[in-house]
């Protein structure tokens, strides 16, 4: 008995160990962060929708809003987190997104509680003045959220993991798990509260919760930075790695300003058009940078994939509802989803083990292409409604012209989906979920949706590939903005995705967009060839392997790769 006390002794003290990381800290931290975020995503598009007499007109500005934000200051964004202390922009990202959702939840609950009064205030300009205010505030959490996400999430978690290549893949792993599950549970969590007392509970409580996930998150924060020294320090400050980028040479070439021009003229008009021009030449440089990175083909591959009807977001889901499946089965088709997700990143710490991080993207890209052949499959199996003889623009000018739209009615799923959600629904008007179409066979359904799932395991692994690449192969004091300008390139390729439908929105042309889909998932995955072969070379098409020791790596590329 005595000779088993100390092996329980040690497993108690690991447990506790564990629990008092570093890295479980972010764990719980992100967990945290995201449930409040889902929960906000998931509500503000139902609050939006239900103040303007359900009309989609709300959701429409609010995504655009949204969208053209994070398109246009990503850089900028990234940029601020790089010049800036670790724990300083962590704090502060964290302050403001948290009290602006709070701010919002408030200024909610004052619009439902006196909705009719304020319409009868000044011609109702002061009931719009608060639609303004709400959707303004909320665009500003959510570019707080992505300075958080691009902070905790492409810093952070690098800083904590340290050398340890397979810690940080790991790390990557939990916390998109962390990412599905809360995908899942938050909406499901406050559309009940909504469901069963009101809108204005749901405000309180959204309100409640982001007030006290601030405080923990707060405290977190500062507990992984006490326990993680190498935070404290950001390496790429360096004067000698300032000089590998040319963006951090020129930017040092900027601040060495003549100190008699400074002092004697501080109001010139050519320095403070300088100043004001700032923004725009760190937009530019942020771009350029990205350009010149050497995982610049891996970071398109990436983004290409946004450009796809091919996910469980508002257009699927209008697609399904025109092929006559319900909500019900619409639900647990997501779950199903949600569970190949999981399984992608377990499988990607696994094949990334043996087969190398490169490698890994390779498989995994390979693996999503073939499922997305169900779906090209789709197109033509017996009860498609596919039709070239229907012109796909006939919606758009029936629209144009007053006539009705087919489409239905359809509401937000996942977060890229709520972030665009009227930009589809505001061309089209709402019908009757019963008046829709009897199918004669669901075959080309269910495999579309076969597809979709079963790629979920390959898209989600081929994610977390491309973002270690970018964790391990940028330099600190870039990381920010080229994480910022890879958030842009994904928010524009998604964006043309929705254009794309609104030119195109019959179910008969949903077959050309499936195919125009997988033509651009296609192409990423192409681009993300060139991007393997040039780091490996032959080696990629060896046998796999375990991570390439540190002597022969390529040096075309950071010793990294």
């Amino acid at each position: 008995m005595r000779a088993s006390s100390p092996p329980r002794r040690l497993s108690t003290g690991a447990v506790r160990d564990f629990f008092t990381s570093a890295k479980f800290l972010i764990y719980l931290g992100h967990a945290l962060s995201t449930w409040g975020d889902r929960m906000w995503h998931f509500a503000v598009a139902v609050f939006l929708v239900e103040l303007y007499g359900n009309s989609l007109l709300l959701s429409a500005v609010y995504g655009l809003v949204v969208a053209g934000s994070v398109l246009l200051l990503g850089a900028i964004i990234g940029d601020w987190v790089d010049r800036n202390p670790r724990l300083k922009v962590a704090q502060t990202s964290l302050v403001v997104q948290n009290c602006a959702v709070i701010l919002c939840g408030v200024l909610l609950m004052v619009v439902f509680h006196f909705q009719e009064p304020l319409k009868e205030l000044y011609s109702g300009w002061l009931l719009t003045t608060c639609y303004i205010v709400v959707i303004t505030v909320a665009n500003v959490a959510n570019l707080a959220s992505t300075a958080t996400s691009i902070t905790i999430q492409r810093d952070w978690v690098v800083v904590v993991a340290g050398e340890d290549r397979s810690k940080l893949a790991d790390m990557n792993a939990t916390v998109r798990i962390i990412d599905q599950l809360t995908n899942i549970l938050a909406p499901m969590l406050v559309g009940q509260i909504m469901a069963f007392s009101s809108h204005f509970i749901g405000c309180g409580f959204i309100s409640g919760w982001n007030l006290c996930s601030m405080c923990l998150e707060y405290y977190l924060l500062w507990k992984v930075y006490q326990k993680t020294p190498a935070l404290a320090a950001k390496a790429g400050r360096k004067d000698e790695e300032l000089e590998l980028r040319p963006l951090n040479a020129q930017r040092e070439c900027e601040n060495t300003v003549k100190p008699q021009e400074v002092e004697t003229e501080p109001w010139d008009e050519a320095g403070l058009c300088y100043r004001m021009s700032e923004p725009f030449r760190t937009f530019r440089e942020g771009w350029v940078s990205y350009y010149q990175q050497p995982i610049f083909l891996a970071g398109m591959s990436l983004a290409f994939l946004y450009m796809t009807v091919l996910g469980f977001d508002c257009i699927t889901t209008g697609y399904a509802y025109t092929q006559g499946l319900n909500g019900s089965v619409l639900s647990l088709l997501m779950g199903a989803s949600a569970i190949c997700g999981i399984f992608g990143t377990v499988a990607f710490t696994w094949i990334r083990r043996h087969c190398g991080l490169v490698r890994t993207g390779f498989v995994s890209g390979a693996a999503q292409l073939s499922c997305l052949l169900l779906c090209v499959a789709s197109v033509f199996a017996p009860g498609s409604p596919f039709d070239l003889s229907v012109s796909p623009f006939q919606d758009l000018v029936s629209r144009l012209l007053g006539s009705p739209s087919p489409l239905p009615e359809i509401g937000p799923t996942e977060e890229t989906a709520r972030s665009t959600l009227g930009l589809l629904n505001a061309t089209a008007e709402a019908v009757d979920l019963e008046d829709v179409r009897m199918v004669d066979s669901y075959l080309s359904v269910g495999l579309l949706f076969t597809g979709v799932i079963a790629a979920r395991v390959g898209l989600w692994s081929f994610d977390l590939t491309v973002t270690q690449l970018i964790q391990e192969n940028v330099i600190e004091s870039e990381r920010g903005v080229i994480n910022g300008v890879q958030n842009s390139m994904n928010y524009l390729l998604d964006l043309l995705h929705f254009i794309m439908v609104i030119v195109a929105p019959n179910p008969e042309a949903f077959g050309l967009l499936v195919i125009i889909s997988v033509s651009f998932v296609t192409v990423g995955h192409l681009m993300y060839f060139r991007f393997a072969y040039k780091s490996l070379g032959r080696r990629l098409f060896l046998r796999c392997s375990p991570e390439v020791k540190p002597t022969t790596r390529t040096p075309s590329l950071p010793a990294s790769v």
